[in-house]
């Protein structure tokens, strides 16, 4: 697990809200909620290079399913 710390400090003038989601987006692009959710709970190898593999055949079939329909 990285080290690593999402810190926002406040603007002069700025409100709360406008920190609260500026510090949402923080954590969400350092993807430090979706390392959380993978660790959460213990996944063996071969069940984590099948669904990587689903994920990719998926992602290679809608770039597939794209570029036929262009033309």
């Amino acid at each position: 697990m990285r080290n690593t710390h999402a810190v926002v400090f406040a603007r002069n003038g700025e409100s709360v809200e406008s920190l609260i989601r500026r510090f949402s987006r923080k954590v969400k692009n350092e993807g430090i909620i979706d390392e959380f959710k993978e660790k959460q709970y213990y996944e063996k190898p071969s069940v984590k290079k099948r669904r990587e593999k689903l994920r990719r055949q998926r992602v290679i079939r809608k770039l597939f399913k794209e570029n036929s329909g262009d033309k």
